[in-house]
């Protein structure tokens, strides 16, 4: 993203680069059901080729947060909570390990299971977020985002790419996984970003500021450049603020003082690099430290913990309310619930 970018929310969905964990199509018949169990390091999704399937996804697992999903409907759990797929409200959902499935290459399955009554097909998936600002972004997403086939206006794209990656689950020509696996990428990122554009609860907190055309200035300048000595004047002035009514609005819609944002900010860009293995004295040069004692000591009042603790013990950084992190990802696929193997290939 260019320097002094004007949009500072379109600098946050630039970093929505994802690694895939699975992709799975999944051909059911009622009655069906599967639990997935949680993923605290992954966004998941749902999409409905055919039939229909009852997602729960409340924490009880009593269908008390419980939804259809038709064809065409489209549903990502930004957070990897755990949560079940049913044919219909209180069918069993055993655990998704129980279930049988076809590997097809190293990230993609065929899910067949189920009773033999009527068909459904979805085609689920789970990915991981590696930038610090894309995590950020994510992390305040609500736990389910749904979006109905007719919720789009006339001429919206995203309904084509979910059409287009239906066709694609359902005919599984040659190569066909490697084409589901490309278009989920770009339908996960659109996805958000359409919720992020159109839902009311997108427009306060931490993402309210981005939108804000004063604030989000300040804040792309810092999320841009966190080696610099910036100052709440100097902020301001990029806000074209006076000093105190930008100090004044900036802790009234993020809910922490900006130089207190900015240290935050910086210590959980350095955790993401410490954790990719980034040298101490490399990474409090971008964070604005000019030497690594600084460095470690705000770090350690940050974190809690030293700067070369960050590979061994991974920590997340606090942030304003509504805005916390998601656990840094780890290179290797997560190991889900402890279940032995849980980072071979899967699927629903």
């Amino acid at each position: 993203m260019p320097s002094g970018a004007a949009d500072p929310l379109g600098e946050a969905l630039h970093y929505l680069r994802m690694r895939s964990v699975f992709y799975c199509h999944s051909e059911l018949t009622a009655p069906w059901g599967a639990h997935l169990p949680p993923m605290p390091e992954c966004l998941m999704f749902h999409l409905v080729t055919e039939g229909r399937c009852w997602l729960d996804a409340s924490s009880e697992g009593d269908d008390g947060g419980g939804r259809w999903l038709l064809p065409g409907d489209f549903a990502l759990v930004p957070h990897g909570q755990g949560h079940a797929l049913r044919s219909a409200p209180g069918v069993a959902a055993p655990n998704l390990f129980d279930l049988p499935r076809e590997c097809v290459s190293d990230y993609y399955e065929i899910l067949r299971s189920g009773g033999g009554g009527e068909g459904t097909r979805i085609v689920c998936g789970a990915v991981q977020f590696d930038h610090p600002a894309a995590r950020h972004l994510v992390s305040v997403l609500p736990p389910v985002i749904c979006m109905a086939s007719g919720a789009f206006q006339p001429g919206a794209w995203l309904p084509g790419l979910l059409q287009l990656m239906a066709d694609e689950a359902r005919q599984m020509r040659a190569g066909g996984e490697a084409v589901i696996t490309r278009l989920a990428d770009i339908v996960v990122i659109q996805a958000i970003r359409h919720w992020v554009q159109h839902d009311d609860s997108a427009q306060t907190g931490w993402l309210g500021a981005l939108k804000d055309p004063r604030l989000g200035r300040a804040m792309a300048r810092m999320h841009q450049d966190p080696a610099r000595g910036w100052t709440v004047a100097l902020l301001a002035e990029a806000a074209a603020m006076s000093r105190s009514a930008f100090a004044q609005r900036f802790t009234e819609r993020v809910g922490m003082p900006v130089l207190e944002y900015l240290t935050q900010w910086r210590m959980h860009l350095a955790q993401a690099w410490l954790q990719q293995g980034q040298g101490i004295a490399d990474v409090a040069a971008r964070v604005g430290y000019q030497s690594d004692a600084a460095f470690s000591r705000a770090y350690r009042r940050a974190v809690g913990s030293t700067p070369g603790a960050a590979r061994r013990s991974p920590v997340v950084v606090p942030l304003p309310e509504g805005a916390r992190p998601s656990p840094t990802a780890s290179p290797a696929r997560p190991n889900i619930s402890g279940i032995p193997n849980a980072g071979a290939p899967f699927g629903l």
